[in-house]
């Protein structure tokens, strides 16, 4: 079930969904019009001259006008999305145009436009005047009306979008958005979110209890997009078995290495084929349960940001302020447990879990690495880790957030040459370290 649930949310963030929905609900729309048209015989006379068309002529006119109007504005639309599309690859990265291509709106209007066209050919289709027969279907023509104005109002809308998404703090902004849902997804509220001491297990001992144990290997290359842990734990409990995972969902992995190992005492022949399909992979890295994914395009913006061809020391500051809200915002969520345990407390499966040192490291190390010659960012890293250091209760988080503040102080000596600015820098790691 969360398999399909996964494919069914990859779904809906194609490109292409949207508008065919769109189109799709556009033609059944114009069927049922079309059908009152025909039902009601609605005449032109008294105040209804001014809202219907009464001759086929007429008719056929305002409707090829606004097909071919839609139709062309349709491809501007596309057009003006390309362009936006070049400049954020340009701009922010190319990993971030999976972003501006899902982005709702623009997949609304592109999707509007192409079924109002539609729409109008199939109206235009059914106008009949001949001797035997005239047919002018009016209710459906004004409706085009209606379409016509409404995607005139949508086109403004779009273009005002496009404006504002290509701006940096805009682009920061919805990544930092982003960030905050995925955080709710993977670790949902729960009535007491403090952070538990973690489980104690001897995994030697545990390994020991089963007499085989056997490498799952993997049948295709790609990045790992999505793993059924709840599935692999029923797998793991009813062939009473242990399964060890070596890896988790973003990083990359090639055809025959070792997913992880099964250790067992007796296992039926496909349960290794079982396993196998509970690992999804792809040729890209989704969000569904790629929390560093998120945060990585926060850190592509920040690092071409501090790029010699760049040189935005504001952005980078951006960035880094975002990346602390969501790091102090996580320190309070209970991290996935690295083990699962059966209903009879034995453990049947070990994964690869996130914690919050390595979702630290994700955020700041590579800043870190970009920051040397610029000191307002130096500063500024010190600043975000003074604040989440008070932030976080665990002292385990704490330990991470010292560990990072050592690396920067150590940065801001090796490359701030105004010692005004190096004493600022020392007394702000005085917060942290003492």
């Amino acid at each position: 079930m969360k398999k399909l649930l996964f494919f069914w949310s990859e779904l809906k963030s194609t490109f292409w969904f949207v508008p065919v929905i769109i189109i799709v609900g556009a033609i059944f729309f114009a069927i049922l019009i079309l059908s009152i048209d025909g039902n009601l015989a609605l005449k032109n006379e008294g105040i209804k001259r001014f809202f219907f068309i009464g001759s086929s002529a007429s008719a056929r006119s305002v409707l090829s006008t606004i097909s071919g109007a839609m139709i062309g504005v349709a491809g501007t639309v596309f057009s003006v999305t390309l362009v936006a599309l070049t400049l954020a690859s340009s701009q922010f990265g190319p990993r971030l145009i999976r972003n501006f291509m899902y982005v709702r709106l623009n997949q609304v209007v592109l999707g509007t436009y192409i079924s109002t066209y539609i729409y109008c050919l199939i109206v235009l289709n059914t106008i009949k005047d001949t001797e035997d027969y005239k047919f002018i279907p009016s209710l459906s023509i004004l409706f085009s009306i209606l379409f016509a104005v409404m995607n005139i109002v949508l086109l403004i809308i779009f273009i005002h979008r496009i404006a504002i998404s290509i701006q940096a703090d805009h682009v920061i902004s919805e990544i930092s958005v982003s960030i905050g849902k995925e955080v709710k997804k993977l670790f949902p509220e729960t009535e007491d979110d403090e952070q538990e001491e973690p489980i104690i297990v001897d995994l030697e001992e545990e390994i020991a209890i089963y007499r085989n144990e056997i490498s799952i290997p993997a049948t295709q290359y790609g990045y790992v997009q999505y793993v059924d842990i709840d599935a692999l734990l029923q797998l793991a409990t009813e062939s009473k078995s242990l399964i060890k995972l070596n890896y988790r969902p973003g990083n990359y992995i090639v055809k025959g290495i070792d997913l992880g190992t099964l250790y067992y005492h007796e296992i039926e022949e496909d349960i290794l084929e079982k396993i196998q399909k509970q690992f999804i992979l792809g040729s890209a890295r989704t969000s569904q349960q790629d929390i560093e994914l998120s945060i990585h395009q926060m850190v592509e913006i920040a690092v071409r940001a501090l790029s010699p061809g760049v040189n935005d020391p504001y952005t980078a500051i951006s960035c880094i302020d975002n990346l602390t809200s969501t790091l102090c915002y996580l320190s309070t969520k209970k991290f996935p447990p690295s083990y699962r345990f059966d209903d009879k407390e034995n453990l049947r499966v070990i994964t690869n879990a996130y914690d919050f040192e390595l979702v630290t490291d994700v955020a700041f190390n590579q800043i870190r690495l970009y920051s040397s010659g610029n000191t307002a960012v130096v500063l500024k890293l010190m600043d975000a880790l003074v604040l989440i250091h008070k932030m976080v209760k665990s002292q385990k988080y704490k330990d991470a957030a010292k560990k990072h503040a050592r690396k920067v102080l150590n940065v801001g000596q090796q490359c701030i040459s105004d010692k005004e600015y190096l004493e600022i820098l020392t007394e702000k790691s005085k917060e942290i370290l003492g």
